[in-house]
């Protein structure tokens, strides 16, 4: 059974600057994360999923909990009787491509699983707007541990869309020049593992997000990534309203009334064509949809909208 009560939120302060809406630039090289001697420990403790965050002022920090607290608290219990879904779409880099796709990824996932009330979105200021919680490896953790709490393990289905860039060490947290981090595939299993967040829809956009595959791999899970666990996915550019993975997954074949297997493989087509015509080495989407979740996914997307969405920004075929 979900928890039913809400967590208590801090306010948001009165007098709380501003945010920008233009997000920090890159300008320093990546520092060193790990703590190893060696290759191999030096391996070992990226797989803990290292975060450092630095030279971020005491205001901003509570004002960056403060809002993370009003999203985690505004978030709904689950239903008794019904497959909900709860969606977390997070952008872990400050490239403001990466916030733009993960804002409409949490509108269109929110629309197709109908999310709403149960939907948070994690992405900082994407030039236009900068009203929401930053991404980064705490916020996400956090934010699991909120919906873990509300859910019903046994019924409900946690939707997680992730977007950035990729390293084959996992997922890279980069903000500007005050946070960086990885979120391996050993430490987001464990997470999971822990939360008891065992029925899930994983999609991972970014280089190398294949390795994520044989650690997040269930009979109970269908994860997707952008790219095999040896290639590099496209379209990443900052100036860019979609990543090639988002734009062929969200921003179209999953605004249709189609299966998460169909979607996927629409995708890939897509992907394919794009990468081949502009003469790129194929990224490799992949797919894994587990036996057991064929089954919570039929009821799942039973309701999903009979009608499709359209695409919005430039096309990200157009821009790479």
């Amino acid at each position: 059974m979900a928890a039913s009560f809400a967590l208590a939120a801090t306010p948001l302060g009165a007098n709380d600057a501003p945010r920008p809406i233009n997000p920090p630039q890159h300008t320093e090289p990546w520092p060193t994360l790990s703590t190893g001697k060696d290759q191999f420990d030096h391996l070992a403790s990226l797989s803990e999923g290292p975060e450092m965050r630095r030279n971020i002022p005491p205001r901003e920090l509570l004002r960056e909990r403060r809002l993370l607290d009003s999203k985690l608290s505004a978030l709904a219990p689950q239903r008794q009787g019904t497959v909900d879904a709860y969606v977390v779409a997070i952008a872990l880099d400050s490239d403001p491509v990466f916030a733009r796709e993960a804002r409409e990824a949490g509108r269109v996932l929110e629309r197709r699983y109908n999310a709403q009330g149960r939907t948070l979105v994690l992405a900082g200021p994407d030039g236009k707007s900068a009203d929401l919680p930053q991404g980064s490896v705490t916020s996400l953790m956090v934010a699991l541990a909120r919906i873990a709490e509300l859910m019903d393990p046994g019924e409900d289905v946690l939707v997680l869309y992730s977007t950035s860039h990729g390293l084959p060490q996992g997922l890279a947290y980069h903000y500007g020049d005050t946070g960086y981090g990885i979120i391996s595939p050993q430490h987001l299993r464990d997470t999971l593992t822990e939360l008891g967040l065992k029925r899930r829809i994983l999609m991972l956009s970014a280089c190398y997000s294949g390795v994520f595959v044989p650690f997040l791999a269930t009979p109970d899970s269908a994860i997707l990534t952008a790219a095999r666990d040896d290639r590099t996915s496209f379209g990443c550019e900052a100036e860019n309203d979609w990543t090639f993975y988002g734009d062929a997954l969200i921003n179209n074949a999953l605004r249709k009334p189609q299966s998460l297997a169909d979607a996927a493989a629409e995708a890939q087509r897509s992907i394919a064509e794009w990468e081949s015509s502009k003469k790129l080495l194929a990224s490799l989407p992949q797919a894994r949809i587990g036996q057991a979740a064929e089954t919570w996914l039929a009821t799942l997307e039973a309701k999903i909208p009979s009608g499709s969405t359209k695409p919005v920004g430039r096309p990200a075929v157009a821009s790479d």
